[in-house]
């Protein structure tokens, strides 16, 4: 294995100014410090990434802050698929993914300082609540950031075309010939929330239907209990839906539950249709019809924007949306 003295020799400098270039000492020039880290890679001292960084002034990591309400954080099916293709196409390019600790806040430092300290490239957001102060220190940062799930924001965005889910979702129950369809929401004040209920309300007015007041149900941040309690409160309607179209597939299954509780079935007695198409949806009884989001796409899209963005070491505002597919299952029923 080559020693500091073996890169000195074949450097043609002595083993104290190899030390100082490894460790980026400001009294070695840029052209004596290249010389050093590239004979140090060749000779296997350093390995390849190291000296890369030492020589671009980059660390090679991407900083990941994923901030919700529900508690449910990264075990939450949609943003888990989302993260993990984030990483397959990061470490594609070299990147690693750095996570801070949920405790930071309890220890009064902000992600913004955490990533600064830790030196990242670049910081993937993911979160529900673009109001958050720690959210909009970071976004307001001169830092490349890329933004899952959020619009209109300072920085690149990446997200599903919400709107023409809802859409699709309350055209497939009108072509089973439905007319009293309910919609169980994300929090009307999150991005997707507020998008999927447009979409509903596009359907349903060019349909010429009117939508009942309670017919529409705030389900909040997109958990299975948020979803059993907003369905309950429909089958307590005198004029119950005939179908549901619910903003999350957690949301969905929460509603499967409250509706076998109240002693009715899925899809005999009311349809569901659900959104994102999680990995357990087709293992449900029945298996779930719902609007596909392609998170290895939403993954992939991230990363390009941002490995532009940290090769330019220049903040840009970009924005991808994704498309969205309509998969058919077994929780819908055509009307007679």
């Amino acid at each position: 294995m080559a020693t500091i003295y073996d890169v000195a020799k074949k450097a043609g400098v002595s083993s104290t100014t190899v030390s100082k270039a490894l460790n980026n000492y400001p009294d070695v020039s840029e052209k004596t410090k290249n010389v050093i880290l590239t004979v140090a890679a060749e000779m296997g001292y350093l390995p390849n990434s190291h000296a890369q960084s030492l020589s671009t002034k980059k660390t090679w990591s991407v900083g990941v802050m994923f901030t919700e309400d529900n508690g449910v954080g990264m075990k939450h099916p949609f943003f888990n698929a989302v993260i993990e293709s984030f990483r397959k196409h990061a470490e594609n390019e070299g990147y690693d993914l750095v996570f801070p600790s949920r405790n930071l806040r309890n220890r009064n430092t902000s992600y913004l300082e955490y990533f600064q300290y830790r030196g990242v490239d670049g910081i993937i957001i993911i979160c529900s609540d673009q109001n958050d102060p720690f959210v909009l220190e970071v976004l307001d940062s001169s830092i490349p950031i890329v933004v899952i799930d959020m619009d209109k924001v300072n920085s690149s965005v990446v997200h599903s075309d919400n709107v023409t889910g809802g859409e699709k979702a309350v055209e497939y129950l009108l072509s089973l010939g439905h007319r009293k369809i309910a919609h169980i929401s994300g929090a009307p004040d999150t991005f997707s929330g507020s998008a999927r209920i447009q979409g509903y309300r596009n359907a349903m007015s060019r349909a010429q239907l009117e939508i009942p007041e309670d017919y529409l149900v705030d389900g909040g941040m997109f958990s299975v209990r948020e979803g059993q309690e907003a369905m309950e409160k429909l089958l307590t309607l005198p004029d119950r839906p005939t179908a549901v179209f619910a903003a999350g597939d957690l949301l969905a299954i929460g509603a499967m539950e409250a509706i076998k509780k109240a002693g009715l079935t899925v899809p005999e007695d009311i349809s569901v249709i659900g959104f994102d198409d999680i990995e357990m949806a087709e293992f449900l009884s029945p298996k779930l019809t719902t609007v596909k989001q392609d998170t290895d796409e939403i993954g992939k899209q991230a990363v390009h924007l941002l490995v532009n963005q940290m090769n330019q070491k220049k903040k840009s505002l970009m924005s991808e949306m994704v498309p969205v597919t309509l998969i058919e299952r077994e929780s819908c029923k055509k009307l007679r």
